[in-house]
């Protein structure tokens, strides 16, 4: 049986050097954005490298919360073995001078189209073997970081929400496994959309960052391991493989009771 790895937001940045490392692996992918033109130029690099690879692209509004499942529908020909949700963007300002538009935006694809998307694949998958759902969070999904307080709310429910998964599959006996990659600054198109910048330049705004295809690699660490999140630490930059970071309450004697 073929067997195909889907990522969302993978026309630049991340998603696309993501793209690219499964395709080294010899990987076939499925690739989810808006912009079908750069799909189409990811598509003709990864087959130039690596023409065993199949790469299907599948342009798509994410925002688009109505025709998910549709969507989902069309790829249920393909056996998904990885469903990575990368796409999501920032927004650097303070709350008081938030976009309403902006925010609801960031608030459809950062959480509602995630959530849609992982819950369609792992009430399909969920009982099939060496499946993983890869949520792509922040180092802001776990600290509040100035001037991002609704942006880091996002990735803390992306956070919560996968570990939280990942504990319930486990508990379930599910061969299926759930992570959170966290990344700190990675030098992609994320700046300058997170700032309404054309002119966003990370060596004057960070002193230290990775790169797009330095994060695709921890993402495969992340990917080749049985830990539930990857993490890259914000003080030191150093990346940090671990178990849930969250507390959880299933030893607790006040958890609601059924009976």
């Amino acid at each position: 049986m073929k067997k195909y790895h889907v990522i969302t937001g993978a026309s630049s940045g991340i998603g696309a050097a993501v793209a690219m490392a499964f395709a080294q692996r010899g990987k076939h992918v499925i690739l989810i954005a808006r912009r079908k033109e750069k799909l189409a130029e990811l598509k003709e690099q990864i087959q130039q490298q690596y023409p065993a690879v199949e790469v299907i692209i599948q342009p798509f509004d994410l925002t688009n919360i109505a025709q998910l499942e549709d969507l989902f529908q069309q790829l249920t020909r393909y056996h998904i073995e990885t469903w990575i949700n990368n796409a999501g963007f920032g927004y650097y300002t303070t709350v008081a001078e938030q976009s309403l538009t902006r925010t609801k935006d960031l608030l459809q694809l950062n959480v509602e189209a995630l959530t849609i998307l992982s819950l369609l694949y792992v009430q399909k998958y969920q009982n099939q073997p060496n499946t993983q759902l890869i949520n792509i969070s922040s180092a802001g999904g776990y600290t509040m970081v100035p001037t991002a307080v609704t942006y880091c709310a996002s990735k803390f429910y992306v956070s919560a929400f996968t570990e939280g998964l990942a504990l319930e599959l486990q508990a379930s006996g599910s061969p299926m496994q759930a992570k959170v990659l966290a990344p700190a600054a990675t030098k992609t198109e994320f700046g300058k959309v997170a700032n309404n910048s054309t002119t966003y330049d990370y060596d004057q705004t960070f002193p230290r960052y990775h790169d797009a295809n330095e994060m695709a690699q921890f993402l495969m660490e992340l990917y080749d391991r049985h830990q539930i999140v990857g993490a890259i630490d914000r003080e030191t930059f150093t990346f940090v493989l671990s178990g849930h970071k969250f507390a959880d309450a299933r030893s607790s004697n006040n958890n609601q009771q059924i009976k």
